[in-house]
């Protein structure tokens, strides 16, 4: 197994455990994420996830090249499209929020698989990005797209051109990242950012991840589908207990029906 796992307090945190590799992806990573994943968002134990790397050198720092060898033109569209469909967009589109604890390197898979995350921690010494282009090849688990959403075409086109790193700072004043911690806390904050989350209603959290990613996919129909899902909130249990506690002035205590 290429991960470690733990889950306390409806939290699971989802450790890429090769730190020899820098944490780098292969098909067993991709493989085992495949599978966590899956049994985590079925899981009701499970309120969020936290995916963070081993170490403190790396969170994950690209995929694993020595796979790469021998392959074709056919051979790489389905490493590209496993992974999308394994992971990345299994991520992204998960129910339940999901945050990267970004605590080193972050580069081309690493920096992927970070942003397919709903929202990006990271320690001070955090560094991203996408050198695809060194080794003759392109961001292939969705870079060119997720980074050009999160900040901007002009900067995406120039971090993917040059393939020059960022810090965590410049990360977080592009937008890429959302808060910095010291490395020893970064663990400690997200569970504490999650913790909050987990108070809220879990079908209006899964609509709402679901409505921004199309928002932010540009998605037509976003605000039509927003006063559908917004009037079909009216008919949760949740809405009913969510209304109840703030008129009574007590915490909500949401099941998720």
């Amino acid at each position: 197994m290429t991960l470690l796992t733990d889950l306390h307090e409806g939290i699971l945190t989802i450790t890429v455990n090769r730190p020899e590799k820098m944490n780098a992806i292969n098909k067993d990573v991709i493989t085992d994420l495949s599978d966590t994943l899956d049994a985590a968002i079925v899981n009701k134990e499970v309120k969020s996830i936290i995916i963070t790397g081993a170490g403190e050198k790396a969170f994950v720092a690209g995929a694993d090249i020595t796979e790469f060898t021998g392959l074709n033109a056919a051979d790489g569209s389905a490493l590209g499209q496993r992974g999308q469909d394994c992971v990345f967009n299994k991520i992204e589109n998960s129910p339940k929020p999901i945050i990267a604890a970004v605590n080193g390197f972050a580069l081309g898979g690493g920096c992927e698989l970070a942003m397919s995350c709903h929202f990006r921690v990271a320690s001070e010494n955090a560094k991203f990005g996408q050198p695809e282009v060194n080794l003759g090849l392109i961001p292939g688990y969705g870079g060119t797209q997720r980074l050009t959403q999160l900040v901007g075409k002009s900067k995406a086109m120039e971090l993917i051109l040059s393939t020059d790193m960022i810090g965590a700072e410049e990360a977080k004043a592009l937008g890429l990242v959302n808060y910095v911690f010291p490395l020893v806390s970064l663990l400690d904050e997200a569970k504490k950012m999650l913790q909050k989350i987990n108070t809220k209603a879990p079908i209006a959290l899964a609509k709402s991840i679901a409505l921004v990613n199309q928002a932010a996919n540009g998605d037509e129909q976003g605000f039509k589908n927003e006063i559908k899902e917004f009037g079909s909130c009216f008919e949760t249990e949740d809405m009913k207990e969510g209304v109840s506690a703030f008129l009574e002035k007590r915490k909500a205590n949401f099941q998720g029906k």
